[in-house]
């Protein structure tokens, strides 16, 4: 269940909340919206590290292409080789 109270409520008990987001995001609502989330620098990394820019075949360079073309895969992914047949 996803936490959540009201600005008033997180600036009168901060140290309480953010012990609390450190396990569980807290939603923080101002007038009755959800404005803010509070969350561990954890999480937020792990949903950084998500971050992708789509792109459309237009927009590819040449560069690019030939960064991709001339890239090898590491070792490890020997591993995942069954999945392709």
């Amino acid at each position: 269940m996803v936490q959540s109270a009201t600005a008033g409520e997180v600036s009168k008990a901060f140290g309480r909340f953010s012990r609390q987001a450190l396990v569980e995001p807290l939603t923080i609502t101002n007038r009755g919206d959800e404005a803010l989330v509070l969350m561990s620098m954890q999480e937020y990394t792990r949903l950084k590290s998500r971050d992708r820019v789509a792109m459309s075949l237009d927009e590819v360079t040449q560069e690019m292409r030939d960064a991709v073309a001339a890239s090898k895969a590491p070792e490890e992914s020997k591993a995942f080789n069954h999945e392709l047949d």
